[in-house]
């Protein structure tokens, strides 16, 4: 039985391909599943990918990652920045936690260089575009060995 891997990703990512493309790029967000499937099958792991504008079904999904997931693999978008809930959340889980940010937030606005998240975060990957996702699905692999 392989492991699942919980792929978690905040809110406007569903519009990702289409919002600001210069930061984000064209790649959609079902471009980022495919890529996600394909390295998981390669690392001999299951993903699910989840995406929501809200923050509470945010939290039900890592409460479900607690009984379903082996690791989970976040991007919060804004909430990155302000959810406290989301972190609280993420330290009841168990296993490894990735962070994956698509853009270099560190060369973006001030508040967007302080994570809650990267708190509870076993690695943080920002920078790399879409394939952040993939070099954090490479790790989780690794983690869980």
């Amino acid at each position: 039985m392989t492991k699942m891997i919980y792929i978690l990703n905040g809110p406007n990512l569903n519009l990702l391909g289409k919002r600001q493309p210069e930061i984000y790029g064209s790649d959609t967000l079902a471009d980022v599943e495919a890529q996600c499937q394909s390295v998981a099958r390669e690392c001999g792991l299951d993903c699910a990918l989840f995406q929501s504008n809200h923050e509470g079904q945010i939290i039900d999904t890592i409460h479900e990652a607690r009984e379903k997931a082996a690791g989970i693999i976040i991007n919060p978008a804004a909430y990155t920045h302000t959810s406290v809930a989301i972190l609280d959340a993420l330290n009841t889980f168990e296993g490894p936690v990735i962070e994956v940010h698509i853009s270099q937030v560190h060369k973006r606005e001030a508040f967007r260089h302080h994570s809650y998240v990267s708190l509870r975060a076993d690695a943080v990957m920002a920078g790399f575009g879409i394939g952040g996702y993939s070099l954090a699905m490479r790790h989780m692999g690794a983690l869980l060995g």
